[in-house]
This record gives structure tokens, C-alpha cells and sequence, in this order.
């Protein structure tokens, strides 16, 4: 056998079956181990808001567990095959479990979510923190005529890392999107108990209690199995437990869950858990976000319109017989599909997103903006309230001084804000962000009953003057109550604000304190 320069024996040119099924196991446990930070991130974003401070606590709760993991992993000095089999299966089972426990206790138990949540975070990314050092000893005390320890590092750090890589890619794109949450931690929990029957086949001749370990196995794959195949009902019982509703359609998206509810006062839409509308009112929502400035304008052609992908602002807006074409641009393509192919939904915009004036654009607004010269007429902005720094960055100068520039001469621009009664200083801190970057700022209220007061922005470079007629047929709004909407009464008056800045983000933070208070 060759020897390196200091002495140490080099590795040999073929591996033995054992060795690559440990290598292999390498890139499974590190795979699985990032699948299940990402699973636990995502689930925290879509029900606990703002993804930013989700995934950045959740990432540093994981990595202190892992090092917790790995200086735990000292105290294992015999069996350690038999300790790395019993770790897979419970990583397996804890991990791949982890989607649909916190799913189903966020519908029975919301109040202990948060804990439950970074308690299994923690309790993974133990046995997680466990798994390469266990693998590095076997390899060396099963192998240690083969590697060196530089040698034995590189190798296993190899496949760690591209384990890592290949599921930070998979699992927006691919697993997410076809499989779901719950299925997709199931999957990679399938992995883990794949990697625990390799070691027991393997080195069944250095196992002791050979047949607990094969019926551990079996329990916990079968266990796995039954969850990947009832997914769905578990997913359908969580969310009949949530919502009070009957659940009509949900689905999971690259961006959000989208769940559309029915009962006898109407449908509703929930995005992360939060609601959008209620058709049994929504009217008077999109006609207050729509009508001021489209009616303001006299005759718009060009529209375009900034979210809203369940086509209830295009409805509104394809009113006017003097538009000619609509632009939709809205991030999240599971939307705009749902409402355009959907009969009751569909009802509830009037067909608006099969209309031919109509063009849809499936990408970010801001990236869009950036990226295109078009002028419009009205720009309508219909995004969701700045629940996170993703959302917020469609509420700062910076986005306002691209709407300029896309606004013809002339034109309005119509902005959802938030409840001016509720979260006060968060509706100022926009109309503050509009007049920053030199547009003149109008703001207005309407009565929405399943959200409250409700708060909207005119933006524009000419001051707004109340239109003198309305399309005929509007359900909420009149010549003779367009007034009222614009008059602000004392808890609802304007407030010191500061710029919502990209830098910043003063208004997700701002958002979050007040309707904190709400939920407390």
C-alpha cells in the first residue's frame, strides 16, 4: 500500500460497497437536514407572517442546534452504528413528521404554535447536529487504513454540502410546488429511514438485537408512509379546523397558500392564513380602490393593474368603455389560474381575467417596473398589507418613483394601504412614502364590515378633484357619498409618519406593533 509524506497510509483506488453507502448516506443526511430548516421556515412564514424574521430565527435556532448536536456527539463512544440507526429513524420520524404536526396544532392549539414550532426545530437540528460526526468516526474506525484525516474531512464534506445545494434548489421549484409541505417533509423523512435500513443491512454483523432494529424500521417507515398517503386528509381536517368555512379550493404555492372558503354568507379568500376578501362585501373594497381615480382620470385607456390576481380590481376597472387595454401583473401564477379557471370564482369576477383586453403578467412588480418603460393612464395597486420586508419593499419611495415613471400625464395612481383606525401611523407612513418621491397624496377611508375601516391613497402629479360621475350599476359608492370618503375624523386624523425606505422598512415594523396590539 502507498503511504502519503507524513506517514499515513493513502487511500486505495476502489471503495467497498460499505464505504460508498456511507458517502451516499453523507448526501441524504445533509439533504434531508436543510429540507427540514426549509419546511420549518416556510411553514412559519405562511402562518406566522414576515419571512424574513421567520427564516432568519428559524436558521439560527437550526444552527445552534446542530452545534449542540455535534458536541453531544462526543459522549458516543460504542455502538455507533447502532446510535446512528436509532438517530436516522427518529430524525426520519420527528423531521418528516414536522409539516403536518405544526399544520394540524396551528388549527387546534394556535397559541402554542410558536413554541411547538422552535422546540422541534431544536429537537431536529440536534439529531441532525449528530449525524456527520457519527458517519466521520464509522468511516474512520471501519476504513481507517483507507483514509487520512484531511482526506476523511473532504470527503464527507463534499457530498454534505451537495446535498445541500441540490434541496436548496428542489425545494422551491420542485418538491414544494408538486408534492406540498406535508408530502415533501414525509418524503425526506422516507430518506432518513432509507439511510437507517442501508446501516442495518450493512453491518447487520456488528449489530447487536439485529430483528429491534429491523421492526423499529419497519414502525417508522410504516408510520411515514401512512402520512404520505393521507396528506391530504390531513391537510382537509387542519383546515376545516382553522377555517369555519367549508374549504373549496387550497393549494400551496412558491409563494404563499392560497385557500378559498364557503359557507352561507358567501366565499372567502385566504392568503397565509390571513383574509383577503369576503364576497359578501368585497364590492364595496374594490369599487373604493378603483372608482376614485379611475373616475378622477375622465376617459383612461391604458390600466395597469399591481396584484390583485383574483381579478376583482380588473373587474371594476373594465367598467369604464374607454379602456382599452389591462395589464395584470401579479407575482403568484396559482392565483391568477384559480380565478380565471374556477366557475364560482370566475362568477365572482365576471370573467374578467379571460377578458381580451386583458394582458396577465405572472412576476414581481417591482422587478417588472424596473424592466419596462409603458405608461398608464391609472396604475392601481392591489398588494397585500406589509405583513414582511417581501411585501414591504412594494410600499417604500423607492417603488413609488418607478410608478412615477410609468404614470402618464395627467394619470392617478390608486393604492391599498391598511386601516386607518387600526394600524394609524402605519396608513400615514404611506401617504408620507408617496408625497417623499414628489407626488401629491390623497387619502381616503371606506367601511369594508369584514375588515373595518379601511384605508386607501390617490397618488398624482395634478391635485385630485372628486369626479362629477360614476359608471351606472356600483353597489357602495355614489356622487353624493364620494365626499365623506376623504374627510378623516379625529382617531383617524394624520399623524407625524417616517419614509418607508428600502433601507429601513419603518412600515413592516410599524404594521406588526399595531396590529399586534389587536391580536394581544
Amino acid at each position: 500500500m502507498a503511504a502519503t509524506f507524513d506517514g499515513t497510509p493513502a487511500p486505495t483506488a476502489r471503495a467497498s460497497p460499505a464505504e460508498v453507502a456511507l458517502l451516499a448516506s453523507v448526501f441524504v443526511v445533509a439533504a434531508c437536514g436543510l429540507l427540514y430548516e426549509l419546511a420549518a421556515g416556510a411553514l412559519a412564514s405562511y402562518l406566522l407572517g414576515d419571512s424574513v424574521l421567520q427564516f432568519s430565527t428559524i436558521i439560527g435556532a437550526y444552527l445552534f442546534a446542530m452545534g449542540v448536536g455535534s458536541y453531544l456527539s462526543r459522549f458516543f463512544e460504542r455502538q455507533l452504528i447502532a446510535h446512528f440507526l436509532r438517530i436516522e429513524l427518529l430524525v426520519g420520524l420527528v423531521g418528516g413528521l414536522l409539516p403536518a404536526a405544526l399544520f394540524a396544532l396551528h388549527s387546534v392549539a394556535p397559541s402554542s404554535f410558536r413554541f411547538a414550532l422552535y422546540a422541534l426545530v431544536l429537537l431536529v437540528g440536534t439529531l441532525v447536529g449528530l449525524e456527520i460526526p457519527l458517519v466521520m468516526r464509522i468511516l474512520k474506525y471501519q476504513f481507517r487504513e483507507r483514509y487520512a484525516l484531511k482526506d476523511l474531512v473532504s470527503q464527507v464534506l463534499t457530498f454534505d454540502y451537495l446535498g445541500a445545494l441540490l434541496v436548496s434548489v428542489a425545494f422551491p421549484l420542485l418538491l414544494v410546488p408538486q408534492l406540498g409541505l406535508i408530502r415533501t417533509g414525509v418524503f425526506f423523512g422516507l430518506l432518513n429511514a432509507a439511510v437507517a435500513v442501508w446501516a442495518l443491512v450493512l453491518f447487520r454483523g456488528q449489530l447487536r438485537r439485529v430483528a429491534a432494529h429491523a421492526v423499529a424500521c419497519a414502525l417508522t417507515i410504516g408510520a411515514l408512509l401512512a402520512a404520505f398517503v393521507f396528506a391530504d386528509r390531513i391537510t382537509t381536517w387542519a383546515e376545516d379546523r382553522f377555517y369555519v368555512d367549508d374549504v373549496l379550493y387550497s393549494e400551496t404555492s412558491l409563494y404563499q397558500r392560497v385557500v378559498v372558503t364557503s359557507g352561507k354568507a358567501g366565499e372567502r379568500l385566504f392568503l397565509n392564513g390571513n383574509l383577503q376578501f369576503h364576497s359578501r362585501d368585497e364590492y364595496r373594497y374594490h369599487e373604493a380602490l378603483v372608482h376614485p381615480a379611475m373616475a378622477a382620470h375622465g376617459a383612461p385607456k391604458r390600466v395597469l393593474v399591481l396584484g390583485g390576481g383574483d381579478g376583482m380590481a380588473v373587474r371594476e376597472v373594465l367598467k369604464y368603455a374607454s379602456v382599452e387595454q389591462v395589464t395584470l401583473v401579479e407575482l403568484d401564477p396559482h392565483m391568477t389560474r384559480l380565478f380565471s379557471t374556477q366557475p364560482r370564482l370566475r362568477a365572482l369576477n365576471a370573467d374578467a381575467l379571460l377578458s381580451p383586453k386583458l394582458r396577465t403578467v405572472n412576476t414581481d412588480a417591482f422587478a417588472w417596473l424596473e424592466q419596462n418603460t409603458a405608461s398608464f393612464d391609472v396604475i392601481v395597486v392591489d398588494f397585500p398589507d406589509p405583513t414582511n420586508f417581501s411585501i414591504g419593499k412594494l410600499y417604500t419611495a423607492s417603488f413609488y418613483k418607478l410608478l412615477d415613471q410609468h404614470l402618464a400625464a395627467g394619470g392617478y395612481v390608486a393604492v391599498q394601504t391598511t386601516s386607518p383606525l387600526i394600524a394609524r401611523r402605519s396608513f400615514w407612513t404611506v401617504v408620507a412614502t408617496i408625497e417623499s418621491v414628489g407626488l401629491t397624496a390623497t387619502p381616503y377611508h371606506a367601511h369594508v364590515p369584514s375588515f373595518g375601516e379601511w384605508g386607501f391613497v390617490l397618488a398624482g402629479r395634478r391635485p385630485y378633484r372628486v369626479p362629477t360621475e360614476l359608471p351606472a350599476g356600483l353597489r357602495f359608492l355614489s356622487l353624493a357619498g364620494l365626499p365623506a370618503l376623504f374627510a378623516f375624523p379625529h382617531d383617524m386624523a394624520r399623524v407625524p409618519a417616517e419614509v418607508n425606505r428600502l433601507s429601513n422598512q419603518v412600515l413592516v415594523q410599524t404594521y406588526e406593533e399595531e396590529w399586534g396590539k389587536v391580536h394581544e
